[in-house]
């Protein structure tokens, strides 16, 4: 991925963000920072049932790069350079995750806190015994897959690719691709060729529907918390299709890609397998399963219509699929809390944390197939939106974005570059808190307002010091909550 380097931006090699004549400072963990714009600081209120975006034309089907000239979709605008996500190299290298269940205090891999979880489940018998059905799927689904590598030692990673998109349950998906995902980072497997399926296999449950035919929480047995977080595990469950489908499908093209790709999306597929289980569990804690309430299809119909080309499988799924999920999150972590369910908060906060890291690889290798390609990486993402008579809607999470290595003139066609900045500035240059500045009332820090008071003292650090109290007040219910249960 050393050709990336051509495309970065000299500020995001610092460890800073240029944006707008403004900064934000990067970090290679996305905590802390990704959430600052949460809560006082305004956020609209909305699950992830909206995720998704008008469906694309069908294009010709070749296994190889599309070599479609760019066409900038807005003209005479020179366009920002992406900016290789600072945390991407140390993503790559980390250990296997085995964090596989939500414990008591957070993400956790011993079984021995099976008995804190259940003591954690609603107070109703139904709930245990969701929970429980739910733990013995997943000690089944792990002596399965233990059967299953015993008895096919020679299988490739592609292949492996292949029986978790045939895969219909669940959670054995999830555990397959842990599984697999284990194999590979032992250097246990070869990458080797397979065939996709068209579509991957899927439960009976949920029933498959129209977005805009998915009920609201009232409409269904499920509590709202419940709710958004089915609407969560399935976008996860989809998410681990869609990523193994991008390493099976693309393997016969290994030669023009390099095994790093796979190895990323690999690692991709893992980290939602492992966020679906999160969210089945707390599922079933609530004493609800996945499958409880219908669900829509919108994603695996853009998995289909990128199957023909690597760049457009890149620009639609990592970029913006799952990007959408870096705008989501914070609106539904205020959700949560304002339900008062601060643990499905908790598991939430995580799952867009590491959402970064997926977005920020598509874009990484959007960026090196199109230097290829000899394409400008900007101007081919805007003409793709243009050829597909796309335009992205807000709100954006534009900092999480441009965090993961996407300029904001990339996808919002509202933005202008030479008005002041709307989003985050650093409060000082060596930390990286920030507040969300008006575009109306722009002052700098020596300027004072028409009643005499400094900006330091007005809406900025007023809305800095409210997100603090936001934060404090939300651990104290959380830490309130833990005592009240043990």
């Amino acid at each position: 991925m050393q050709s990336i380097k051509s495309w970065v931006h000299p500020v995001g090699m610092s460890g800073g963000l240029s944006w707008a004549g403004g900064s934000i400072q990067a970090a290679s963990n996305p905590r802390s920072f990704f959430f600052r714009q949460s809560g006082i600081c305004g956020f609209l209120r909305s699950g992830f049932v909206a995720i998704g975006y008008q469906c694309l034309r069908r294009g010709p089907r070749t296994l190889h790069f599309s070599s479609v000239q760019s066409r900038a979709c807005i003209e005479a605008r020179v366009l920002s350079p992406a900016q290789e996500w600072v945390g991407l190299p140390e993503w790559r290298t980390n250990p296997v995750n085995e964090l596989r269940l939500w414990g008591k205090r957070g993400p956790t891999s011993s079984r021995n806190e099976w008995e804190d979880i259940t003591k954690l489940a609603a107070k109703t018998a139904n709930a245990g015994q969701v929970l429980q059905l739910h733990r013995e799927k997943l000690e089944n689904s792990e002596a399965k897959v233990d059967g299953l590598n015993s008895e096919k030692r020679d299988l490739s990673l592609a292949e492996w690719g292949a029986i978790v998109l045939g895969t219909a349950d669940p959670v054995e998906k999830a555990v397959f691709t842990h599984h697999a995902y284990r194999l590979w980072c032992n250097g246990e497997l070869p990458l080797g060729v397979a065939e996709a399926p068209d579509s991957p296999a899927r439960p009976n449950k949920p029933e498959l529907v129209h977005p805009r035919k998915i009920p609201p929480p009232s409409g269904t047995i499920l509590t709202p918390s419940a709710h958004a977080l089915h609407n969560l595990a399935h976008i996860e469950l989809n998410a681990i299709d869609l990523a193994w489908d991008t390493v099976v499908r693309f393997s016969g093209a290994s030669e023009e890609l390099d095994r790093q790709f796979f190895a990323d999306f690999v690692h991709v597929a893992d980290d939602e397998s492992r966020h679906f289980l999160w969210c089945s569990q707390r599922l079933a804690e609530m004493g609800f399963s996945y499958g409880d309430m219908p669900a829509h299809n919108l994603l695996m119909v853009d998995c289909q219509r990128t199957s023909g080309s690597v760049m457009s499988r890149l620009a639609i799924i990592p970029m913006m699929q799952e990007a959408r999920g870096l705008d989501a999150g914070p609106r539904l972590f205020d959700r949560l809390m304002g339900n008062g369910d601060t643990r499905s908060a908790s598991i939430t906060k995580r799952i867009a944390e590491e959402e970064v890291g997926h977005v920020a690889v598509g874009v990484a290798w959007f960026i090196d197939v199109c230097r290829r390609l000899g394409l400008n990486p900007a101007d081919r993402f805007q003409g793709l939106l243009k050829e597909d008579d796309l335009e992205l809607r807000g709100p954006f999470n534009h900092s999480a974005r441009i965090l993961a290595g996407l300029p904001r003139d990339w996808y919002d066609s509202s933005f202008d570059p030479d008005s002041p900045p709307e989003d985050f500035v650093p409060v000082n240059p060596v930390g990286s808190k920030g507040v969300r500045r008006n575009r109306v009332q722009v002052l700098s820090p020596n300027e004072r307002r028409e009643d005499g008071e400094s900006i330091t003292d007005s809406s900025e650090n007023v809305c800095s010091r409210m997100s603090e109290v936001y934060g404090r007040l939300a651990m104290v219910v959380a830490m309130e909550q833990d005592n009240a249960e043990t």
